[in-house]
């Protein structure tokens, strides 16, 4: 049995009324939600979101989880939310709204997710994207059919997930660059984002996991 991955997290209020980003963790699995406006039915819902989502089993799958947190709303607020539960070889991910997942192999970062936002949107279509659009998010634990979910997967062994006071104030490359660099990257993230004026909560989590343990039979000692 693989060990479960090693964790680290950081975030902060930024400019913000409420901090309504929040993260959980539980048997390997880990949840990251943002809650929508800057309130405190927000940050409730987002807290009972990724509570909901990583107590779903691994095994159950991130469409299981998404629908969890969904079930677990509160009669006010809403949040988008990415989940990421480990399995064999890596990660299976699902989300919501424009929290992300990036891949992470020690040298390159790429991003797993696609945000569901109205900006993406316009984008895929071929219109013009007004900057306002990034933040209008076109799907949300509230609001999301599961035949909406976002859903993918991933075999490296860490993984990045950011709420977007992180990634939509940071360049890809800043983000990269960051990694490669850091103790901690999360907390490297984090700081970046408040000294490029990030106007949002900002939360980032780093989830690596330990290389498997060779099944080959080793030779006996002479």
């Amino acid at each position: 049995m693989r060990p479960l991955p090693a964790w680290r997290t950081a975030g902060t209020q930024g400019p913000r009324t409420v901090n309504a980003d929040a993260v959980a963790t539980y048997g390997g699995v880990v949840a990251l939600a943002d809650g929508v406006g800057d309130s405190t039915d927000a940050a409730r819902a987002a807290r009972a979101a990724v509570t909901a989502a990583v107590r779903v089993p691994a095994a159950a799958g991130p469409v299981a989880a998404l629908a969890a947190a969904q079930r677990a709303l509160p009669v006010d607020g809403d949040c988008v939310l990415v989940v990421a539960q480990p399995y064999a070889s890596g990660y299976h991910i699902g989300w919501v709204g424009d929290v992300r997942a990036y891949a992470w192999d020690g040298v390159d970062l790429w991003q797993l997710t696609r945000d569901h936002t109205l900006a993406q949107y316009v984008r895929d279509h071929g219109g013009q994207v007004l900057p306002r659009m990034e933040h209008l998010v076109t799907t949300s634990v509230r609001t999301a059919e599961h035949t909406h979910y976002g859903l993918t997967a991933t075999g490296t062994p860490n993984l990045l997930l950011t709420t977007d006071g992180v990634h939509k104030t940071l360049t890809h490359e800043q983000m990269a660059g960051l990694l490669r660099g850091a103790d901690n990257p999360a907390d490297a993230l984090v700081a970046a984002a408040l000294r490029e004026g990030t106007k949002d909560n900002t939360t980032a989590v780093m989830l690596s996991r330990a290389p498997a343990l060779p099944t080959m039979p080793l030779p006996a000692a002479a």
